[in-house]
């Protein structure tokens, strides 16, 4: 049985060779993104967001909700694989981040289907949760502050509707959540929570070792 390969930049660039659909705006608002400060570590890899796009079209998400927006990467990723007539929520604590983004979905032509709220992300969720009443979401990506995530997942599943998919990013977090070295509150939050995740009835779920970690939580049905 083979085990997970190292992926070396050769191996990446040849992933990106053959596989990565890129285009003009993606790639300025990742290059506008990256001269921020901390701005390419935060945002997803490309090859993440393209990942997103082909999940939304899998799950025939009609309804996205996105914890976490930054400069709007992996918005419009998902915006663009939406039906016309598709919506997606996404929250941030700052609006100065989805002010860079917008400008980028607007040359999409996906501005129509993206709302963003401004506020505490477990606020946000409740008012959804209000608003469209339990099972109204098809997809949730969470990709925010990492001592929030089990109180995004357990929110997220009372959006979702059965089959429906939560995403989380970062849950390897850069290797430390096997490094008895980091005792810090996000490194032991994503510890817990991938324990909880897995030992989680209410859900089929998978941890990929790709990128920064990748889990994905599908929300059983009967």
């Amino acid at each position: 049985m083979a085990n997970q390969i190292d992926c070396s930049p050769e191996v990446l660039d040849y992933v990106r060779e053959v596989s990565l659909r890129d285009d003009e705006i993606l790639r300025e608002l990742r290059h506008e993104t990256a001269a921020l400060p901390m701005g390419e570590a935060m945002q997803v890899m490309a090859e993440e967001g393209q990942f997103l796009a082909l999940l939304v079209g899998l799950v025939g998400a009609r309804s996205v909700v996105e914890v976490g927006t930054f400069t709007g990467y992996s918005t419009l990723c998902m915006a663009r694989a939406l039906p016309a007539d598709g919506s997606l929520v996404t929250c941030d604590i700052s609006a100065k981040w989805p002010d860079i983004a917008r400008p980028f979905w607007e040359r999409a032509g996906v501005a129509d289907r993206i709302q963003v709220r401004i506020g505490e992300a477990a606020a946000t969720l409740d008012a959804l949760l209000t608003e469209r009443g339990p099972g109204g979401v098809d997809l949730v990506f969470i990709d925010a502050d990492k001592a929030g995530y089990r109180e995004y997942y357990e929110s997220a599943l009372s959006l979702l509707r059965e089959g429906g998919l939560i995403v989380l990013d970062n849950t390897l977090y850069f290797g430390r959540v096997v490094d008895p070295e980091f005792q810090d509150a996000d490194t032991a939050a994503l510890r817990e929570l991938n324990s909880h995740i897995r030992d989680d009835d209410r859900v089929d779920m998978s941890l990929l070792a790709s990128a920064d970690g990748i889990t994905l939580a599908r929300k059983r049905t009967g």
